[in-house]
């Protein structure tokens, strides 16, 4: 349940399937500590085991490639901490939790650009591979969680694998929303997160591909000796529940992709001077990311939230606060367009209704705002 009506911030968080949190409440009430030999440990073990089966299976990954974390961002700081590497190449617009694993790094550090519609650039890559202290670990997600743009993953492995290096996908927004396949991607490491995908908060995976030398941040005997710490078997119930549902998730996601066209189509014809940004780049279905330079994104938020409508201002990653995102300005925008994006994200809870009622809403708003002061610049 969300506290509004209709919500639109799937790719924040999405609703937990009923199935998962019924896993979870099992879990919980069995209790026992999977390293524990008597049976209520043995059985917390194998809930344990069926749920890395179960996402391995929803991932083309082996089980032994399954570590579990408390999300994706510490999937992310295990890969880029965890993977021997000489230097970092990271992708303008990758996840928060990305770019500060990489600064905190201390490795040195490569940004690779991308064009107005959000796509890395490979002739970039190539001379940065060049130029790069070897073996450089390059870093670029699956799809944006901001634009939902989704990367050519498979022609970036094959820049990297030409200049001996590593690759780690972000693919946490991808979860639930696009099929994955571990081993047709052909990367060294994979992130994951459960609640992006019906599954619950503070649960997340690392795929790491068969003999891939990765250092844990937590040292510890659970994982295989690479995240320390007991596991969070209720919510690796959950998480495994979801990943097993994962087509029907998908499936549902797809869906949406029409609506969020026909969302996108009448915005634009209401108002002219709208940007869809990403909108000429292969997109995730259930993304679109608008702006309207002169209206701030915050002011846009708390209208639809006054009209019991939950949309985002870019990414729900900086405890509420809303500031011209990363992502845009690597795209080209300029402070006032990026200051005035919002982002609409369905998901498998959504409907045609639920778009139909958000283009009423942002359109009435727009016309009552109609001579709104244009966005100054920051001193």
């Amino acid at each position: 349940m969300t506290g509004n009506a209709i919500y639109l911030d799937h790719n924040a968080t999405t609703p937990i399937r009923p199935e998962a949190l019924a896993a979870m409440d099992a879990a919980a009430r069995a209790g026992g500590n999977p390293s524990s030999v008597h049976a209520a440990g043995r059985r917390a073990r194998q809930t344990v085991d069926a749920a890395r089966a179960a996402l391995a299976a929803a991932l083309g990954a082996g089980d032994a490639e399954v570590v579990f974390t408390s999300g994706g961002s510490e999937a992310n700081h295990l890969a880029l901490h965890g993977l021997e590497a000489a230097s970092l190449i990271v992708g303008a617009v990758e996840h928060d939790s990305v770019l500060a694993a990489a600064k905190a790094g201390g490795l040195p550090l490569f940004t690779l650009p991308v064009t107005r519609n959000g796509v890395v650039d490979l002739a970039a890559l190539e001379r940065l591979l060049a130029e790069a202290p070897k073996p450089a670990l390059v870093s670029v997600m699956l799809a944006n969680n901001e634009t939902g743009v989704i990367q050519p993953i498979t022609d970036v492995v094959a820049l990297v694998r030409r200049h001996g290096a590593k690759v780690h996908c972000d693919a946490v927004q991808a979860f639930g929303k696009l099929a994955l396949d571990f081993d047709a991607l052909g990367v060294d490491s994979l992130s994951v997160s459960a609640h992006k995908a019906g599954g619950p908060q503070g649960v997340g995976a690392l795929v790491v591909a068969p003999g891939t030398v990765l250092a844990p941040l937590i040292a510890g005997g659970q994982e295989r000796g690479l995240r320390g710490g007991t596991e969070n078997v209720p919510g690796i119930a959950g998480f495994g529940t979801a990943a097993g549902l994962i087509g029907d998730t998908i499936e549902r996601v797809r869906a949406t992709g029409a609506f969020r066209d026909r969302l996108e189509a009448r915005l634009k014809a209401a108002v002219p001077g709208l940007t869809v940004w990403g909108g000429g780049a292969l997109r995730l279905a259930n993304t679109s990311c608008i702006g309207l330079a002169g209206l701030r994104a915050e002011t846009q938020v708390i209208a639809m939230d006054l009209a019991g409508i939950a949309v985002s201002a870019g990414a729900a990653c900086s405890s509420g606060k809303v500031r011209p995102s990363h992502v845009l300005g690597a795209m080209g925008a300029t402070e006032a367009e990026a200051a005035s994006a919002i982002r609409i994200s369905f998901g498998w809870t959504s409907t045609a209704d639920d778009a139909e009622r958000m283009a009423e809403a942002w359109t009435t708003f727009v016309a009552r705002s109609a001579g709104v002061k244009p966005v100054r610049a920051a001193a």
